[in-house]
């Protein structure tokens, strides 16, 4: 065993990004900072289908104690949580907006999310947009892109290092668990 991560279990080899983009939307510090302080999640593109990312995601996410708010036009209810259309038709305050659309419909998304004025985004593992997260960047907001929050959650807060993957964080404190 040597320093560095390996093909077989390292998380990062996920992402397209370059270096500099990694640094802009992969950045740890804005992901902790994302994943401690964005409670309300608004999911753009969850999915009713269980097999989908999307609803195992938010599966996920909801049994880390984060509260998970549908936007799915063709949907009413999902985990019994009205679904809304889109960003501007929720009724509250969301902290983050989690895409699963196609990245050609993330700037619209974006948009909406700078208007509701959530503090942050998160365009989900392979939807990239730098036009888009670029805009939400300039609003201020915390954008991460090309990466899973259902991944980075498990990185930083859950416990993939004890199932042997290289988290490449390394820390004298146990996880604790809240499911």
């Amino acid at each position: 065993m040597g320093s560095g991560t390996s093909v077989s279990c390292s998380i990062t080899l996920n992402s397209v990004l370059t270096k500099e983009q990694k640094e802009l939307y992969q950045n740890p510090e804005d992901i902790r900072k994302i994943l401690n302080e964005c409670k309300t999640i608004a999911i753009v593109g969850l999915s009713t289908d269980k097999q989908r990312a999307s609803y195992f995601v938010a599966s996920y996410m909801r049994s880390a104690g984060y509260r998970i708010i549908p936007v799915n036009p063709r949907a009413d209810r999902i985990f019994g949580e009205t679904c809304y259309p889109d960003l501007k038709s929720i009724p509250e305050p969301v902290d983050l907006v989690d895409i699963f659309r196609p990245s050609n419909d993330c700037l619209e998304i974006l948009q909406e999310a700078i208007a509701i004025k959530t503090k942050a985004v998160w365009l989900q593992l392979k939807i990239i947009n730098e036009e888009a997260a670029e805009l939400a960047r300039k609003a201020g907001l915390l954008v991460a892109m090309d990466c899973c929050i259902k991944m980075e959650h498990g990185r930083y807060c859950g416990g993939l290092h004890e199932a042997g993957m290289n988290t490449e964080i390394i820390s004298a404190q146990r996880v604790h668990r809240y499911v």
